[in-house]
């Protein structure tokens, strides 16, 4: 079977090599390009499957670059950026990118997140996923708990799906923000987003205070439990 390639575009070359030599040992296929216009030639000489990609380059920038690939392509997009302002992370994935990292980095949730992003890509996110007692349907929108309809707002069903499409994964408030609100003006928004966790602990947790699905991990955020 033929490995999956990643492109990874970077003008610092200690992030090329920390990237290039990470995504080898999960056994990609991994090339590299530190400017725009290299990367659109690499991308239509290569083909990848997925591209990491700087926001400043020395020529194009990752927004121009994520606009002309969004004109002929689908392929994964994974922005990677020094800019932490929540507008500027809105507007890459409003251009057109499946994610956003911001540096410095982890590069262990960076390679998860490359998983992830593979996964989505190809289809193998289940629209439907039974945990225990708990089966919710993606596509229309249901969440049953003991064969029960559950009645989630806008919102609370827009937050389950963001953290049950990432099983296992720790997700920020920052993430979970841009993910399931795609907000900018959202005011007081860490507080918004831990009363909306509690409330869906409220309507799917046994007890609300030991939960089983959406986990609370100190320091980052939250994340729902790994998937059978």
């Amino acid at each position: 079977m033929a490995r999956e390639k990643i492109l990874v575009v970077d003008d610092d070359p200690d992030i090329l090599k920390v990237l290039k030599e990470n995504l080898r040992l999960e056994d990609y296929e991994v090339f590299t390009a530190s400017t725009g216009e290299e990367a659109l030639l690499t991308t239509h000489r290569q083909a990848p499957d997925l591209i990491v990609l700087d926001l400043m380059l020395p020529d194009l920038d990752g927004l121009q670059i994520c606009r002309r690939l969004r004109r002929e392509s689908t392929i994964p997009i994974i922005m990677l950026t020094a800019r932490d302002r929540v507008s500027d992370r809105i507007l890459g994935l409003e251009t057109g990118a499946d994610d956003y990292v911001v540096k410095p980095f982890d590069t262990m949730e960076l390679m998860a997140r490359v998983k992830a992003c593979l996964r989505r890509s190809k289809g193998l996110v289940r629209e439907q996923i039974q945990v225990d007692e708990l089966r919710v349907d993606l596509r229309k929108r249901e969440v049953r708990l003991k064969n029960k309809l559950i009645r989630l707002t806008f919102k609370e069903f827009e937050l389950l799906s963001t953290l049950i499409s990432h099983p296992g994964e720790a997700l920020s408030r920052d993430f979970i923000r841009l993910q399931a609100w795609k907000d900018a003006s959202l005011y007081d928004w860490s507080r918004t987003i831990d009363m909306h966790i509690q409330r869906l602990r409220q309507k799917l947790e046994k007890d609300p205070e030991n939960p089983r699905y959406i986990l609370t991990v100190p320091g980052v955020g939250y994340k729902f439990r790994n998937l059978p």
